[in-house]
């Protein structure tokens, strides 16, 4: 009897409650760090309004997803087989990165940004060539007018070397 109800409670069925609790603690953790600096208001922001803000939206977004969490039968079997690894979007995912950190670096903002979004959109099986350069070039346009121009990122366009 008393091992059924610690199966009920460690049920891997209800990850989505382990995981909105986890997301609620890390939020939690950062809110709490975050105020040991300046906050500030909206117009004139501290350097711990940034953390504390997403600290808060991670810790609202881990309530809703452990509220959201489905209860399942602790003795029901699945319906299939486990979904296999989806080692292409890993792969393609950390290379994105990696290419953003080298081209930002040597290449300028927009070969890192057009690097990032199409090695990353082609870990998606469903993502064809032309499709992720089309997303690509989009968000290369939108990196320009809103970091290189509206913001005036210190970051240029286009360079040879580091």
């Amino acid at each position: 009897m008393k091992l059924k109800g610690i199966r009920r409670f460690i049920n891997p069925y209800n990850r989505d409650y382990y995981g909105g609790a986890l997301m609620l603690l890390i939020g939690v953790g950062v809110v709490a760090q975050g105020l040991g600096y300046d906050v500030g208001s909206l117009s004139h922001m501290g350097p711990g309004f940034f953390p504390v803000s997403l600290g808060v939206v991670l810790s609202l977004v881990g309530v809703g997803i452990a509220f959201g969490a489905r209860r399942i039968d602790p003795d029901a079997k699945p319906d299939g087989d486990p979904l296999p690894s989806q080692w292409r979007g890993w792969i393609c995912i950390v290379l994105g990165v990696i290419a953003f950190v080298v081209l930002g670096r040597y290449g300028g903002l927009l070969p890192a940004s057009f690097a990032v979004v199409f090695i990353s959109a082609l870990g998606d099986r469903q993502n064809t060539l032309v499709s992720a350069t089309v997303l690509a070039l989009s968000i290369c346009v939108i990196c320009v007018v809103v970091f290189w121009w509206a913001l005036q990122l210190q970051l240029p366009l286009f360079t040879w070397g580091g």
